[in-house]
């Protein structure tokens, strides 16, 4: 099940179900200009913010999987971590670290899947995958409000809360939450018609890194099965 959602990060939840599952002074002044008011933002201002002022983005991140049964607690039913990188539109790299090594990255125009226990990675043409999914809040581009209804939820736990419903109906998810706080995304809730949540939240957050050349172009390992779909 983690598989699947780790695969919807990067479009519908059956394209990968089959695999182990980012003028100094100005700038500083501007920045420090818009503390205060981000602080005090709604959700929907601090995201339209952090959407303007953010062609890349690096840092870590966590993940639960819960399951939600009617008259039942909610259950953690696994757990992952690791790091992730992107570049608007459409380029990232999201690897998971724990408890197991998988990299998913994008240069833009494809998608590949680097599964480290198998030494198998699997291509797949980017096009419009990145559409409705959660990954177009971090890695897609601006025009967000194409692809979905954006609201304000409620404020919990020192976050302010905005929620995102796509607007397809054939997406994994029916209802995603962004948690921000001081203009920057500290967390996701990615809910599915199946009871299914799974819990993202991010840390040492960086915007705007350096970036190398070629940074999001892809190397297949030494030794590798390639498969393309």
């Amino acid at each position: 099940m983690q598989k699947k959602i780790i695969a919807s990060l990067a479009g519908k939840s059956n394209m990968f179900a089959k695999f182990k599952s980012g003028r100094l002074i100005v700038g500083l002044s501007l920045s420090m200009a818009l503390l205060p008011s981000l602080a005090h933002a709604s959700a929907l201002e601090q995201f339209k913010s952090f959407v303007s002022s953010t062609q890349s983005a690096k840092g870590e991140f966590s993940q639960q999987l819960v399951k939600i049964d009617a008259g039942k607690a909610p259950k953690v039913t696994s757990t992952s971590s690791g790091v992730f990188i992107f570049a608007r539109p459409g380029k990232f790299i999201w690897t998971y670290q724990k408890p197991y090594e998988q990299v998913l990255q994008a240069d833009g125009d494809k998608l590949y899947i680097y599964d480290k226990d198998l030494n198998q990675v699997t291509t797949k043409s980017l096009g419009n995958a990145l559409g409705s999914s959660p990954a177009a809040i971090l890695f897609g581009s601006n025009d967000l409000e194409k692809n979905f209804v954006l609201k304000e939820g409620q404020a919990k736990d020192g976050m302010e809360w905005l929620e995102a419903t796509p607007k397809a109906k054939d997406t994994t998810f029916d209802h995603i939450g962004i948690g921000l706080k001081d203009g920057v995304p500290q967390a996701m809730e990615l809910r599915d018609s199946f009871g299914q949540v799974s819990l993202l939240t991010f840390k040492n957050f960086v915007k705007n890194p350096p970036l190398s050349t070629g940074q999001f172009q892809f190397v297949v390992p030494k030794g590798a099965d390639v498969l393309n779909q």
